[in-house]
């Protein structure tokens, strides 16, 4: 569900100062992403899957990643996308991510 490769590649990347300040700003976007994700459009459900797959690539959560390409896809050709089941992975994966978090930074 997690790539905590990923994570800890871009950790070092960036530093761990910087790091913190991006999984500060991804947690804030995604609260925003999430909650117009329940009442979206079909329109805007293309603009919200893109965004929040991208956030969710760069911080390695591969899941959640692959379910908003597959929404993406689904928007653009007009066809129903399942958001329940989007929203459901982000839930669980941000529960996941956060308890890990800590764990994964000490090594």
């Amino acid at each position: 569900m997690i790539d905590w490769d990923r994570v800890k590649d871009l950790r070092n990347d960036v530093g761990a100062e910087d790091f913190d300040d991006i999984v500060e700003i991804f947690l804030d976007e995604v609260a925003d992403t999430a909650a117009k994700l329940r009442d979206a459009d079909t329109a805007d459900l293309e603009m919200l899957a893109h965004a929040l797959k991208n956030n969710a690539l760069n911080l390695g959560l591969s899941q959640l990643a692959g379910l908003c390409q597959e929404g993406e896809t689904l928007a653009r050709s007009g066809q129903a996308v399942d958001t329940p089941r989007i929203i459901d992975v982000l839930d669980t994966s941000l529960t996941e991510f956060k308890a890990r978090l800590p764990a994964m930074l000490a090594d």
